[in-house]
């Protein structure tokens, strides 16, 4: 499958009865990126990534992972797969755990596979404790080691660090990073806008089913004007971009003004997020 995106969507609509969760959604993932997927609740994130996992059927469209049909026997094999609300047997140590999604998925990689996941999550020294006696961060991290389970291609994490501190957050950020430089490709659904800015090569917001906005992080956010810090106090260039600055300055130094800095403005992907999806209103939960 050489030369196909790790996950494609095309045209994707999906309706249940009069509403439309998803009205024609184009979206790629190529091999080895890591593409942040944005949205408000019910702007049809969730309803995209069941389909890409065979969940759930289009209304119209198609979506393939690496070239085969979601859901088929090959799109399986090749993914992995973490929801927002997931629950493992509390009784189920971690081990055993592992075991059980090694032979739903198919995978020979025995103990040492669930050794290795288990290290690669910071769980190495827990894997006999069960896991209704961990904490909700532990069990985040036991789903990521499943979801890796069989070394899939293509990784959909549905809010992958919303139950983890600080110190999680960065060491699932540098797994990711990780995955990146294999090859793995990663498709990122996360409320949490700054974790998304750090670690992904791109980002896609979704809004009232459709795709509002896409690009890089550096690209969604844009020049917000120049500000300079004067004897008078601080004068705000709204329209200005950094190429202006030189032409402002030698401006207001020959009208007499003095001049003690200058700052570009940016906007941030969160500033670019509330503008792509603003007068969304209400929507559907999806």
């Amino acid at each position: 499958m050489g030369g196909q995106p790790a996950l494609a969507v095309r045209g994707l609509h999906k309706c249940y009865g009069s509403i439309a969760a998803l009205g024609g959604v184009d979206l790629e993932v190529g091999e080895g990126e890591l593409v942040g997927l944005l949205g408000p609740n019910g702007a049809g994130k969730s309803t995209l990534v069941k389909i890409a996992c065979g969940l759930v059927r289009p209304s119209a469209g198609t979506a393939t992972v690496r070239g085969a049909r979601a859901g088929s026997a090959d799109a399986q094999r090749s993914l992995g797969y973490l929801a927002e609300l997931f629950r493992f047997p509390d009784w189920c140590t971690a081990d055993e755990l592992l075991a059980l999604h090694q032979q739903l998925a198919g995978s020979d990689g025995g103990a040492a596979e669930r050794r290795d996941l288990l290290a690669r999550v910071g769980l190495a020294e827990v894997a006999a404790q069960r896991v209704g006696t961990m904490s909700k961060g532990m069990q985040q991290r036991l789903g990521l080691a499943q979801a890796l389970i069989g070394d899939p291609r293509l990784l959909l994490l549905d809010e992958p660090t919303s139950a983890l501190d600080p110190a999680g957050r960065r060491d699932v950020r540098a797994l990711l990073e990780g995955l990146r430089e294999r090859g793995v490709a990663v498709l990122l659904n996360s409320h949490l806008l700054s974790e998304v800015e750090l670690v992904c090569d791109r980002v896609a917001i979704i809004a009232r089913g459709e795709l509002v906005a896409a690009g890089t992080p550096a690209q969604l956010a844009h020049a917000g004007g120049v500000e300079v810090e004067t004897a008078a106090g601080p004068r705000v260039f709204a329209q200005a971009r950094r190429e202006d600055v030189p032409r402002i300055v030698r401006e207001l130094v020959a009208a007499g003004d003095d001049v003690y800095g200058v700052r570009v403005l940016t906007s941030t992907l969160e500033d670019a997020y509330l503008e792509a999806v603003d007068g969304a209103g209400p929507a559907v939960d999806a």
